[in-house]
């Protein structure tokens, strides 16, 4: 049965969640549609592009993600502190680059006078949406309403594009966020659409691999939070050197074309000690990731504080 999502997404037990949404029936809208012989390979940009432009505006910052044929996957990072951090103006900006905003957001944008019953009525609407701007529900409604606007217009049709709900996974662990990561990054690869992660079309894993080559000074994406670098506008960073999740995710691409575990390389080995998880499961739990878990992936003691928390 759906579960209310405020009891699905916690921010004080974690900031990072898996989140998942499909297209009405699984149909491929954002493929090669065999059905009608018609290519949406196109609406996988417009999805990047939101992705990218919503990330810039709200207080959730994108770890990875992948963009199929008939869904896509992100894995998130809320950061409620550097959105309390937020002036009142910076708030107002952010939200109007959304919405078209009451008139008071609009007047105080352009700095006229308010009164102080203005002010205070305006100040109600910012804590609104400074809370809205770190809110999973928001940042997927704002995604997914536009993308279906568009592909509805397109087609020239009305109804659903997506299924009624996104799906979350609250990650509770270093493990479980580097190991959804991957499980995300891979999923081409898992799909037999491309050998390499540098083929991996609509991924943040191919996404950081040009970076890397192609910007040596930096060795970073711009805009998806980073590895090992701390910098001003970011906060927090991902608990991995990049170099090192590059060796894992290619080891893991490897095992899994094969269709065999594989030995695992001793660089991996110390990778895998260094997150704190055996061997033997790492494989196949990402491989049956979207099958093994459910709503939470971590540590049973964790899961038991959260599941105690969110009652």
């Amino acid at each position: 049965m759906p579960q209310a999502r405020y009891r699905l997404v916690d921010i004080q037990t974690t900031p990072y969640y898996h989140c998942v949404s499909r297209c009405v029936r699984r149909a491929f809208l954002c493929g090669y549609d065999h059905f009608s012989s018609k290519n949406f390979d196109h609406r996988k940009q417009w999805i990047l592009d939101r992705i990218k432009k919503l990330s810039a505006v709200f207080a959730i910052d994108v770890c990875a993600y992948a963009i199929m044929s008939n869904h896509f996957h992100l894995v998130l990072h809320v950061d409620t502190d550097a959105a309390r951090k937020w002036s009142t103006h910076e708030v107002i900006e952010r939200w109007l680059t959304l919405y078209t905003g009451p008139v008071l957001a609009q007047r105080y944008k352009f700095g006229e006078a308010l009164t102080s019953f203005e002010l205070r009525a305006l100040e109600n609407c910012v804590n609104t949406w400074r809370t809205r701007l770190t809110e999973l529900s928001w940042f997927m409604r704002c995604l997914n309403e536009t993308i279906a606007r568009m592909a509805n217009k397109e087609d020239d049709c009305k109804g659903r594009f997506w299924e009624g709900r996104f799906r979350s996974q609250a990650l509770l662990d270093e493990a479980a966020l580097i190991s959804c990561m991957a499980y995300v990054d891979l999923n081409p690869i898992r799909s037999k659409m491309c050998n390499t992660l540098e083929q991996s079309e609509f991924t943040s894993i191919q996404e950081r691999l040009r970076a890397f080559a192609q910007n040596r000074s930096k060795r970073r994406s711009g805009w998806l939070l980073p590895f090992d670098i701390k910098t001003a506008s970011k906060t927090a960073v991902l608990p991995i050197r990049q170099t090192d999740y590059f060796a894992l995710v290619n080891w893991m691409g490897r095992a899994v074309r094969n269709d065999k575990r594989g030995a695992i390389p001793p660089s991996v080995k110390s990778i895998l000690y260094e997150l704190g998880v055996e061997e033997d499961g790492w494989l196949k739990s990402t491989q049956h990731f979207g099958r093994r878990f459910g709503r939470v992936l971590g540590p049973i003691d964790q899961i038991r504080k959260l599941a105690s928390r969110i009652n």
